[in-house]
């Protein structure tokens, strides 16, 4: 009976130093952040000795750290690139986690329920009009007290999936930006101030009389700061929500195998024009096994169960039909 009982201590002492052994390290994007660390956190709740390191450091930061392979996994709001796929020296796929929305966040004292079309936004973010009264701001928004204030403009400072999101859809909406600056996660600013996360966008918004700037969704709502309506392609005023994104979403007939899309500015009456899938990014071979198998768990658990707890914080839960088709990829993996 000693002998037995010593077994299963050794045994349980074993199987511990397994569980704290399955320990995942990711990193990237800022604009999931809040749902990633819910989910994240419930599911090293619900798989005892899981434990899930996520640092939030803008997607740019997530595809560096993934490519060296110094993480398990990456995160980017930005589809990676054919020549950046090609070139990494780890080979990735990529698999959509859930869908937001980009919003214009202002702080104009006396204005309220502001409306921005895209050729105005980039005029904006372009140094071209560069006082809240300007006759475009005007015209768009006749009710409005808008003050002779000049506009500070602000932008991340650090490679953003949600700056790639913004310029992706003002690079759709006005020939002088998809000429100029362009879209990227790391752009040459014609003007602004840079802050460093959507956290810090936000920041720098609420701290600063006259500023402009974009954030996810729910950095909006939780810090409580005004954001602007904005002209979709069918020509309507759209307030983010989370129907308006699963619109935009609807616009894709077909995705990809390789679930690559842009759903900026997308067809449809009520879709929400800066609207995006966001994604995890995983290596197609790992080097622990038992790591593997953690990750091919949390991915499915984030896409049978996580997505029901998306709206909470104001993103749109993934179409069901993308739903499965994800779930055989992610059985796919080795």
């Amino acid at each position: 009976m000693k002998n037995k009982t010593l077994l299963a201590v050794g045994l349980m002492v074993v199987a511990m130093g397994s569980a704290q052994a399955q320990k995942l390290t990711a990193a990237g994007a800022t604009f999931p952040y809040p749902i990633y660390s819910k989910w994240f956190s419930e599911y090293s709740s619900a798989h005892q000795g899981v434990e899930i390191n996520y640092a939030s450091i803008g997607s740019g930061g997530g595809i560096a750290q993934v490519t060296k392979g110094l993480v398990d996994f990456g995160a980017s709001d930005m589809p990676m690139t054919d020549d950046m796929l090609s070139s990494s020296p780890v080979k990735l796929i990529h698999i959509p986690t859930v869908l937001g929305a980009v919003v214009p966040i202002y702080n104009v004292p006396g204005a309220k329920d502001l409306r921005f079309s895209g050729e105005t936004l980039a005029d904006i973010y372009l140094g071209k009009i560069q006082n809240w009264n300007d006759a475009k701001i005007a015209k768009e928004n006749p009710d409005a007290k808008l003050p002779d204030q000049k506009i500070i403009v602000v932008h991340r400072s650090d490679g953003s999936g949600t700056s790639f999101i913004w310029t992706d859809y003002l690079s759709k909406v006005s020939k002088d930006w998809q000429g100029g600056p362009g879209k990227g996660t790391a752009l040459s600013w014609p003007t602004g101030v840079g802050g460093k996360g959507n956290e810090g966008v936000a920041g720098l918004v609420r701290q600063m009389p006259g500023a402009i700037g974009y954030v996810e969704l729910i950095y909006a709502l939780q810090n409580k700061i005004a954001f602007g309506s904005v002209k979709n392609s069918a020509g309507n005023w759209i307030t983010a929500s989370i129907q308006g994104v699963t619109d935009a979403a609807a616009s894709v007939k077909s995705m990809p195998a390789d679930y690559r899309v842009s759903i900026t500015n997308a067809p449809g009456a009520n879709a929400y024009p800066i609207s995006s899938f966001t994604y995890l990014l995983i290596p197609k071979n790992g080097t622990k096994a038992e790591n593997r198998k953690v990750l091919k768990d949390l991915l499915s658990w984030m896409l049978k169960s996580g997505q029901g707890e998306a709206s909470n914080l104001s993103y749109a839960p993934l179409p069901q039909e993308l739903v499965e088709k994800e779930l055989k990829t992610v059985y796919s993996l080795q």
